[in-house]
């Protein structure tokens, strides 16, 4: 019972971005950030049910981390 007490008192940060995620930084359409999450994908030459990581859109995006977690929760 107390690991679990542990675990909800700690700041979990998300790793994985979404679609929303990349519209909510580029401004852009939902579709958009689909798009830009199967290139992502294809870059990497990851499968389909892989998700794809903040840092990972970071780097293809060059955007700094930093920016990008700020903006999404």
């Amino acid at each position: 019972m107390v690991r679990v007490l542990e675990l909800n008192n700690k700041s979990m940060k998300r790793i994985c971005i979404y679609p929303k995620d990349v519209q909510i930084v580029t401004g852009k359409s939902e579709r958009y950030g689909r798009t830009i999450i199967k290139k992502i994908k294809d870059h990497l030459n990851k499968e389909s049910h892989q998700v794809v990581t903040i840092d990972e859109f970071c780097s293809f995006m060059g955007i700094e981390t930093s920016e990008v977690q700020g903006l999404i929760k």
